[in-house]
């Protein structure tokens, strides 16, 4: 099967927020600051969980995978939406539709299944701490993060590559601020119900069953820190915990709402707000969120800083 529809428009026009035009220029502005914080923010992620030999343990090397994730997630979609919305003229080549298509939908699945994975380790280092060396050993990581990679790239190319099929009668209007499946689904004429029935089943492996998985992991995290005697040990298991709940469900929540709620109960304008906040706004946040309620990265940090100033 082709990739490319060959009756493709040589390139679309996203509406985005053409009913609201007040917005695009905070937007805009908005974008402007948070993107350089985001991509600063993930790479100081990487760097310390690299150069600091204290960081050198599966959390770590699981956030690392979760900042470069996160640095590709935002940067398929901020600099076309910054081109828009400085410009009067909002479109996305054929081509670039489908690299954002691809990227966007890899880094996303990828995403889902990885902090499935993250849950699992700090199940295993609360519930099964005598274990946890051999369970989480550097070769199982290697092979489980490849696995993860693997299944984001089988979904997000066997998903791209059938919408990609679909016919579009010459239409070429995308009521959104990017490629997205959802809208170019809806967008295209003729059959569709084999598309929305593949999107909805992905939505439930990639979505709704990692989120099962990480919720049933903290049930269990949850009893095993209440038996934790030490306070101490208590406050840095919740604080590691809680950080990485925090990321779920700023991730989590805007998706499902768009992907498994009924297309009749969302409002024209929430899948762009939301593609925005997934796309933008939690990769903004996530550097933040683990370097303020985890010591062992603040203080990584703090040692990496001084490190530079102190060559200079």
């Amino acid at each position: 099967m082709a990739l490319i529809n060959k009756s493709h428009p040589e390139e679309f026009i996203l509406l985005g927020f053409q009913d609201h035009p007040w917005l695009e220029l905070p937007l805009f502005v908005i974008l402007l600051i948070t993107y350089p914080m985001a991509m600063m923010g993930n790479i100081a992620i990487i760097l310390v969980s690299k150069l600091d030999p204290n960081l050198h343990s599966p959390m770590y090397f699981f956030l690392t995978h979760l900042s470069f994730i996160d640095m590709c997630y935002t940067t398929s979609i901020v600099p076309q939406l910054l081109v828009n919305l400085g410009s009067s003229k909002k479109t996305i080549s054929y081509m670039g539709c489908v690299v954002q298509l691809s990227v966007f939908h890899l880094m996303g699945a990828t995403e889902c299944l990885l902090l499935a994975l993250m849950s699992l380790d700090r199940y295993v280092a609360i519930c099964r701490p005598l274990h946890y060396t051999i369970i989480m050993s550097p070769q199982i990581c290697i092979l489980l993060v490849s696995i993860l990679w693997l299944s984001g790239m089988t979904c997000a190319v066997s998903d791209v590559t059938v919408t990609l099929q679909l016919p579009l009668c010459g239409l070429n209007k995308l009521d959104h601020v990017l490629c997205e499946i959802p809208v170019l689904i809806k967008m295209a004429c003729g059959e569709k119900t084999a598309n929305e029935f593949i999107l909805f089943v992905e939505c439930i492996l990639i979505g709704a069953v990692p989120l099962c998985l990480i919720l049933a992991s903290y049930v269990c995290i949850g009893k095993a820190v209440l038996k934790i005697k030490s306070s101490e040990g208590r406050k840095k298991a919740l604080g590691t915990c809680s950080s990485h709940l925090i990321v779920v469900f700023l991730l989590f929540g805007p998706g499902i709402s768009v992907y498994l709620q009924p297309s009749t109960s969302i409002t024209r304008d929430q899948p762009k707000f939301m593609a925005i906040f997934y796309g933008v706004v939690t990769p903004t946040l996530n550097p933040f969120i683990y370097t303020l309620k985890n010591n062992d990265v603040k203080g990584a940090l703090g040692n990496l800083m001084r490190r530079i100033f102190s060559s200079k």
